[in-house]
């Protein structure tokens, strides 16, 4: 990874990081934002070590302040589910672009920036890519588990389906990963994942 100006960058993880330790959610003792941020970043850093310094700052920011927009915001329907992510997509990237704007970086950066926390381009731009990668495989190895416990009355088709919407959003080098041994997969769901997946 080639950082352009690593106190500007350093600059910038403090920020998000500032932001998100006010989150008065806990997760294991922490702010939830912020251990996710931190899961994030760790997670780049076994899968892509080479990641772009976009992709970096894009993961460490990509729930950032999520909790200041709460489900509950948007009506209690599909649509309304679909609205509130896509609203979220765009507040953590404005969010991310003013943090960034803070910590010195010039608008192009903030921009590539601000395209992959939005999810724009997935497929066709690569840090988009690198963070759905990312989110995708640190859903797996610490969320996945504890959402199954939450959603105990889910039939084995509707998980099924989870898993393979999951999976055709991550690239070839991410399944590979995820597969290979890179990835710590939650034991009891490892049949169904495989299943899933067709392995």
């Amino acid at each position: 990874m080639t950082i352009q100006d690593q106190q500007r960058f350093d600059r910038a993880i403090a920020l998000f990081d500032a932001a998100n330790a006010a989150d008065p959610n806990l997760d294991e003792g922490q702010p939830k934002e912020l251990l996710y941020a931190q899961r994030m970043t760790g997670m780049i850093g076994r899968y892509a070590p080479d990641a772009s310094e976009v992709a970096q700052l894009a993961v460490r920011a990509q729930h950032i302040k999520r909790w200041t927009v709460p489900r509950s915001s948007y009506p209690m329907t599909k649509e309304g589910y679909y609205a509130w992510r896509t609203g979220l997509y765009k507040y953590h990237a404005e969010t991310a672009g003013e943090l960034m704007k803070q910590a010195g970086y010039d608008d192009a950066m903030i921009e590539q920036v601000k395209a992959a926390v939005g999810k724009r381009g997935l497929k066709v731009n690569a840090d988009t890519q690198m963070l759905e990668d990312v989110t995708d495989l640190v859903f797996i190895e610490y969320y996945m588990l504890g959402f199954a416990g939450q959603h105990a009355e889910y039939s084995e088709e509707k998980w099924l389906d989870i898993i393979r919407k999951t999976w055709r959003k991550m690239s070839d080098r991410a399944h590979a990963f995820a597969t290979g041994g890179g990835l710590k997969l939650p034991e009891p769901l490892v049949p169904l994942i495989l299943k899933a997946i067709g392995a």
